[in-house]
């Protein structure tokens, strides 16, 4: 394989057994293909497909009026270019998005000459109509919703179709399991079927009354006897004069009991009166060629009349359908001459009487009858019209507006009801409720299986994509009915379609989706693994989804199905546990939604490299073996027998069994636990802390990449869209902070564009945790790129691998009670060298609104403020960029109008003297918060269109234009070097008809005479070959061309940034100042390794009395060796001894450049490093200059790759061991002959330590839970308005609660007084409080507690319910 311009400057040596047989897919691509899909905005619109927007179009339209003569009719839509890019949008606080445009025809027929059959077109008027603003998705996944970054989480919800369960015998007392069937449509009513205790079948319609099934069989036209039929078979009895006989029916009499002496037609007992009929009996009577058997009166008594039974002469009724046999009922046959009856067969084993028992508790006549009975259910208190009970019948299951099951609801239900075929109406049918009706009945009989709900196979994935297109389709409803009733007047009136559309409800339903709902969340920025995992999650929470209260143990738990589509590890702690998912590296869904996992196809034993996707349903019909399966040199599987899955159960099978095989060991997990080393050696719980945690490791000044990693770091760093990379090939022609100019290769140049790519890197950008997001260039001008290569790192990437902490030197043992109950101590070294500083942006804003007294300003001039505090503010009043500040300074001065106040003579003196200004506006600034300080580094001013700007604001724009100028220009120069290069080839040694400084006819032009010219007048250069002169003049034109396109976009730019700005209604300028805060770590910091081994800062130790080794060299971080066992992830420890290596192979290969090493001396040991075990690396393709480089690199640690279920061996890990410490350098640092434990050295005594010590590098992470955002303390504060008591939390500058059970405390302490301080004059007691200020102002420090104003609200409480109490003073 090829190296990347990044790999070649270090290589990550992988411990990996197996080479990849699929890359790791993009991992934003279910977000961004559902979305794509949605809006089809590349696509022509006569080619696109019904989805997304062309879907909700086609379902509302066409639209046609009550009387018929008017329709409107969608023709094709289209989207408008954004006015704003994603960086203005976020800036200025807009949405991102795209207008809407629908070209939609008005059709008014003729009433006059159209018939029912044919109408006749009068007039057509063709718009575009305006219908709303769609979100567009951003390049990395995410929409920009009022200037804040979101990400739709995509919804795991259950798949429409049909399903079977049953209430596990939890409903009834006597634990007998009531059967139930539920159809789910997509859009529409749900249908429930369900079993009572009494063993009666009942329905309910979208879960209100139940009534007995046979209504609704009734109601879609079937009759008692047509629905006996569909039930039952039939036994079939000739009256005799008296019994009868019955029919002999093998099947139905083995098993039975005998009730009656069974004989055969010769009159032979066969079988005796209790005796069991068996196999033999039922034998010997078809082999007497038995018929019929005699059967005895009492026999018919009770059994189930199958049809209607009429009498031949008079045509009446004798016994209906269903109805129960009687002596007098079979009086009154005889009578009538009946000789043959069909009775039901049912038996108490596997045909009970369930849907006969439920007919007779159904009082109902007929079809009509049933239907009102519905009508009354669904609809009580309305009177039942004809009309209204056959329109509401069928607008509940059979109208396709109101109704529909969906392309996967059709498919699921074909599949359970066993017919052929995924497509069908999307409408339920007659034959479709019969069929369920029988399934019920058939698993109450006991045949077939119940279905499992939290099997992947009946739960599908809701995207992006199909949750706007929801939305956008109940905009369209509403508008929908709109246009309905005003299509009427387009008779009379010339309308046109713009009249009758109003976009306001599209425009809503979108805004209230993408800025409100459940599923449209705040996007976690903390670091890019952060912003991947967030894209990638599937919750079951959300609109038509579960709710946490509701949500039982088994939706929760992992399911076999999770294997290869949802990660097992990564998942929230607390009430959301297993509702809310990760997506499995390498899943993706199908077109119907369901997740799919990768395998191999396997034939004969033998692994090909074909691989399939199976969704959860397609697995359970293979044996699937795992990916760490052995295979030869063939691809051959090894042994007789191979670890495999069968239907989710793990067994072994022959290999010639073995049908597909996993792609690899880490397929079953999720991006954030695929970066943790030796995974597989972590307790579960520990690892889903591990996991969770690294998504909110802080980014630090300078990240530094994992020595010990997994292989997955480039793949997340490079998807997540943190890095830059290069969109086309090219050498780097300029570089610095915050460009990156790169000449592109002509071979992937575009014939009439720019060949030139400038990547504008991001500075100091606040993320929406306020991290710092921050590229830098890793490339050097002259560097020769090729199309995907990392061209800048971002925040947490180095080298583009996502870097999220540091590699630390960690000393496992006690040291003084510091690193008691996982405190860590830490080495007071890392803080000076910024090892854990991270940069944090704060963004303060202040906004001049239109008040009732008149407008605010924004001004220098605030009244009684020193000169000194005003020191930093410009002309305009907006801070500088780069002041220090604060808590408490002045970032933006405002003064706000005061209302008028009576005067003191001495105020009407002053303001006599001094003129107005000086009272009558007071001072509403934006300052400093407290417990907050930093760095100005970006202020932006917004003014609202027709007020005059500052002069702030006219730097600001004037700014923006100069850089954006530089970038035209940069463009400009390379295109016309690179035009200027194509004319010298073109034109040398070419013969000339002249040109300028007198060329003569006939000469021959050479690089002589061209360099003597000025550039641009080659041009006039006129040359003899017809062929040159017009290739020089299409040259000419196209650089023209480019000018004129960079001089109009930098008109557009200039017109964006000078229009008015949109502000909230009564605001007219709004100042937003970014503030860079430094954190250092410090006590009280949260941190953590990646296997769920967290902790607190308990000190930050000197240098010199921190452990150290015989070289002197002391720990980073010392950690308490009890963490480790109970917990059970010894991952961290692996990691340690595999760091370790590392860095002793980076320190060897420091020693060698140190000592000058050829190229050759290095490569063989690095051969070794890379070669000699694991995963091979082909060294041959860096030259001995680029060895040298990456030697450089590796001096800080060779980095290494254990991927996750696949890792490096102990033996592995032991040979790097020794490969980095050899016996002499081993001595030296003082390790034990297994080389991973050393004796340390007590710093503050010098005394060596009694046993050897676990040593060596873990990457470990300072996590957002930071001290100074927690510390908080309340001197003065605001008060509670209806209690009098203090506010509480941080933001609201509150105090600390003293709860019921602190006073029990104090109570029990007997400290009267202290309590009485707290429950009065340190709380509510209004009056007590001003007493006390009073008294410690005179210097008395005397209390004097009155009533709290909590015993005054409690009065009038009782009081409001009618109890007259009060307070008696004695």
């Amino acid at each position: 394989m090829a190296y990347s311009y990044t790999e070649r400057k270090r290589i990550r040596k992988s411990f990996g057994s197996r080479d990849s047989v699929l890359e790791v897919p993009y991992l934003l691509q279910m977000q961004k293909d559902a979305y794509t899909a949605f809006l089809q905005s590349d696509v022509a619109p006569k080619k696109r497909t019904i989805e997304g927007l062309q879907a909700a179009f086609n379902s509302a339209f066409p639209i046609v009026s009550h009387n018929g003569f008017v329709e409107m009719k969608f023709v094709e839509y289209n989207l408008a270019k954004p006015a704003f890019d994603v960086r203005e949008c976020q800036t200025r606080g807009l949405t991102f998005a795209s207008a809407v445009r629908a070209k939609v025809q008005l059709i008014i027929y003729d009433r006059e000459s159209s018939t029912s059959q044919s109408k006749v077109v009068k007039e057509v008027k063709e718009q575009e109509v305006y219908m709303g603003e769609v979100p567009l998705m951003t390049e990395k996944g995410s929409f920009i919703i009022n200037g804040t970054e979101r990400v739709i989480v995509s919804q795991l919800h259950r798949s429409p179709g049909v399903f079977f369960e049953h209430d596990k015998g939890k409903t009834h007392s006597s634990g007998k399991l009531l059967f139930s069937a539920r159809i789910i449509p997509y859009r529409g009513s749900w249908l429930d079927f369900e079993f009572d205790p009494k063993d009666l079948l009942f329905f309910r319609v979208d879960r209100r009354r139940k009534m007995p099934v046979s209504i609704l069989l009734k109601a879609i036209g079937l009759t008692p006897e047509s629905i006996l039929a569909n039930f039952f078979v039939n036994d079939n009895f000739r009256l005799m004069d008296s019994g009868a006989q019955m029919e002999f029916v093998s099947e139905r009499l083995r098993g039975e009991v005998a009730r009656f002496d069974i004989t055969d037609k010769s009159g032979k007992v066969v079988v005796a009166k209790d005796k069991r009929v068996t196999a033999r009996h039922t034998r010997e009577l078809e082999q007497s060629g038995t018929k019929f058997i005699s059967v005895p009166e009492d026999f018919l008594i009770g059994r189930v009349v199958a049809k209607n039974i009429v009498d031949p002469d008079t045509g009446e009724i004798i016994a209906k359908a269903n109805e129960e046999l009687t002596e007098s009922l079979l009086k009154k046959l005889r009578s009538a001459g009946i000789q043959d009856l069909q009775c039901i067969y049912t038996n108490e084993l596997d045909q009970g009487a369930y849907i006969s028992q439920t007919l007779r508790t159904d009082e109902t006549v007929d079809e009509f009858a049933a239907r009102v009975a519905i009508y009354r259910m669904m609809r009580p208190g309305e009177p039942p019209t004809e009309d209204a009970v056959q329109a509401l019948f069928q607008r509940l299951f059979y109208n396709p507006d109101t109704y529909d099951l969906s392309r996967v609801g059709r498919m699921k239900f074909n599949a359970k009801v066993g017919r052929d075929g995924a497509t069908g109406p999307m409408v339920l049918s007659n034959e479709d409720i019969l069929a369920v009706v029988k399934i019920l009945v058939d698993l109450r009989n006991g045949k077939g299986e119940v279905d499992d709900i939290d099997h992947l196979g009946n739960r599908r994935v809701r995207c992006v994509g199909e949750l706007a297109e929801n939305q956008y389709r109940t905009g369209l409803a509403r508008i929908e009915k709109a246009v309905k009733e005003r299509l009427g007047q387009a008779e009379q009136e010339p309308l046109m379609p713009h009249d009758l559309i109003n976009s306001k409800p599209i425009s809503a339903a979108l805004k209230e989706f993408f800025g409100a709902s459940q599923l449209s969340q705040f996007m976690d920025q903390t670091n890019p693994l952060a912003e991947i995992t967030h894209k990638r999650r599937v919750s079951a929470l959300g609109p038509g989804g579960l709710t946490r209260e509701r949500a039982g143990f088994e939706v929760r738990d992992v399911h076999v199905t999770h294997y290869g589509r949802v990660c097992p590890i990564e998942t929230p702690e607390g009430p959301n546990i297993g509702l809310i998912n990760s997506l499995a590296l390498y899943a993706r869904l199908n077109e119907y939604g369901f997740i799919e996992t990768p395998y191999r196809r396997v034939a004969d034993g033998k692994v090909t490299m074909e691989i399939d996707y199976l969704s959860a349903i397609e697995e359970g019909k293979y044996i699937i073996a795992q990916a760490n399966a052995e295979l030869d040199a063939e691809g051959r599987l090894i042994g007789d027998l191979v670890s495999a899955r069968e239907k989710g159960d793990s067994t072994l099978v022959s290999a010639e069994r073995v049908q597909y095989m996993d792609v690899s060991p880490a397929q079953i997990v999720s991006v954030a636990a695929s970066l943790i080393p030796f995974l597989e050696h972590d307790d579960a719980n520990r690892a889903l802390m591990g996991a969770n945690m690294s998504r909110q490791a802080v980014p630090v000044l300078r990240p530094e990449k994992p020595m010990v990693g997994t292989g997955i770091e480039r793949v997340a760093a490079v998807d997540s869209g943190t890095v830059v990379t290069a969109t086309r090939g090219g050498i780097v022609d300029y570089v610095d902070a915050t460009r990156i100019v790169v000449r592109v290769n002509d071979a992937e140049a575009v014939a009439g564009e720019v060949g030139v790519d400038i990547y504008n890197l991001i500075k100091y950008q606040r993320s929406n945790q306020n991290t710092n997001i921050h590229q830098r260039p890793i490339v050097k001008r002259g560097d020769k790129l090729a199309k995907g290569d990392v061209v800048a790192d971002g925040a947490s990437t180095d080298l583009g691998e996502i870097a999220i902490g540091q590699n630390m030197l960690i000393a496992f043992m006690p040291w003084n009670g510091y690193n008691f109950e996982d405190s860590i101590l830490i080495n007071e070294r890392v803080v000076a060298e910024d090892r854990y500083t991270s940069i944090h942006i704060e963004e303060l804003v202040v906004m001049a609104r239109d008040t009732k007294l008149g407008a605010e300003e924004i001004t220098r001039d605030i009244p009684n403020l020193s000169e000194q505090q005003l020191n930093r503010l410009d002309e305009s009043g907006i801070i500088y960029v780069g002041a220090e500040v604060q808590p408490g300074d002045v970032l933006v001065g405002k003064v706000t109008p005061k209302g008028e106040t009576t005067l003191t003579p001495e105020e009407k003196l002053l303001r006599a003297i001094f003129g107005e200004k000086a009272s009558d506006v007071k001072d509403t600034s934006l300052r400093v918060d407290q417990g907050s300080q930093g760095t100005v580094i970006d202020v932006q001013v917004f003014t609202r269109e027709g007020i005059q700007r500052d002069k702030r604001a006219q730097q600001i724009i004037d700014d923006e234009l100069k850089r954006y100028r530089l970038d035209l220009n940069d463009q400009l120069r390379i295109v016309e070097a690179d035009a200027f290069d194509r004319i010298e080839k073109l034109l040398n040694g070419r013969v000339a008809n002249g040109g300028p400084q007198k060329l003569a006819k006939g000469a021959k032009i050479d690089k002589a005479y061209l360099d003597g010219v000025e550039k641009f007048h080659w041009f006039d250069i006129r040359p003899a070959e017809d062929e040159v002169a017009t290739q020089l003049e299409s040259i000419k034109n196209s650089l023209e061309q480019t000018r004129h396109s960079f001089d109009l976009a930098f008109e557009e730019k200039r017109k964006k940034l000078t229009q008015g700005d949109e502000l909230p209604a009564g605001v007219l300028k709004m100042v937003k100042v970014y503030l860079a805060v430094k954190r250092r770590l410090q006590p009280g910091d949260k941190m953590a390794g990646r296997h769920g081994n967290k902790g607190v800062v308990s000190k930050i130790v000197p240098v010199e009395d921190m452990p150290y080794m015989a070289d002197g060299s002391t720990a980073d971080i010392v950690l308490n060796p009890l963490g480790v066992p109970s917990r059970m992830n010894i991952g961290q420890v692996l990691e340690v001894h595999l760091g370790w290596a590392g860095k002793g192979l980076g320190q060897r290969i420091g020693d060698m450049l140190q000592q000058e090493a050829r190229a050759a001396e290095i490569r063989t040991f690095m051969e070794e490093i890379y070669n000699s075990r694991g995963r091979k690396e082909d060294l041959t393709q860096l030259d001995d200059k680029e060895i040298v480089s990456m030697a450089q690199a590796l001096t800080t640690g060779v980095p290494f790759a254990t991927p996750v279920f696949d890792g490096a061996s102990e033996q592995e890990i032991q040979d790097m061991l020794h490969l980095a410490y050899p016996e002499e350098l081993a001595q030296r640092k003082g390790l034990t002959e297994s080389r991973t434990q050393a004796y340390l050295y007590d710093g503050r005594t010098g005394d060596r330590f009694e046993r050897p010590t676990t040593i060596g590098y873990m990457h470990y992470l300072k996590l957002h839970h930071l001290v100074d955002d927690k510390m908080h303390a309340r001197s003065t504060g605001p008060y509670s308005l209806v209690t009098q008591q203090p506010l509480g939390g941080k933001a609201q500058f509150g105090g600390q609660r003293f709860g019921e059970m602190e006073v029990w405390a104090l109570e029990a302490y007997g400290a009267a007084y202290v309590l009485q301080e707290m429950l009065t004059v340190k709380s509510d007691d209004v009056v007590g409080r001003t007493k006390v200020y009073e008294s410690i102002v005179k210097g008395e420090h005397a209390i004097e507690a009155g009533m709290p104003e909590s015993f005054n609200v409690l009065v009038k409480e009782i009081r409001s319910l009618g109890l007259d109490i009060e307070l008696e003073r004695s």
